[in-house]
């Protein structure tokens, strides 16, 4: 089982980081919940609405992926531990280079909960600005 966890483990982070909404559906349970450490403007709760919603939001801020470098996978039953690097080119031309690591509870082959570990302090300044652009343009797509 700890092989198969490990499989549906980085499916999920290749899927996530490519934008692949489809596919990251396919790796959580409906109930998921991922939980961004730290104490930055991006941390928190996010569950599975907004896991989905983010993916396909990634796509636009992030067009080139994370390119997720994987360093360590390790399992032990229903728990997948991951530690990995992304070299990114987000949509404005900016890098976005971060170090992750991740703590996933699985429960019967699917993704139950994540506990993310990054740093936040990049992410706010980087990635939020470009969010905040998407929710714009999707603010004026429903009212026109």
């Amino acid at each position: 089982m700890s092989e198969q966890n490990k499989q549906t483990v980085i499916k999920f982070i290749e899927a996530f980081s490519d934008g692949d909404v489809e596919t990251v559906k396919t790796c959580l349970a409906t109930d998921a919940l991922t939980v961004a450490k730290g104490f930055g403007k991006l941390s928190g709760p996010r569950p599975y609405e907004l896991i989905v919603a983010t993916t396909g939001a990634f796509k636009n801020t992030i067009p080139t992926g994370l390119r997720p470098k994987f360093l360590t996978v390790m399992a032990e039953g229903d728990r997948v531990a991951v530690e990995f690097e992304g070299n990114a080119t987000l949509a404005n031309g900016r890098d976005y280079c971060n170090q992750y690591c991740m703590v996933f509870t699985l429960q019967d082959g699917l993704i139950k909960l994540v506990n993310e570990y990054y740093c936040t302090i990049l992410a706010d300044d980087r990635i939020l600005p470009l969010l905040a652009d998407v929710e714009k343009q999707r603010q004026k797509t429903d009212a026109g």
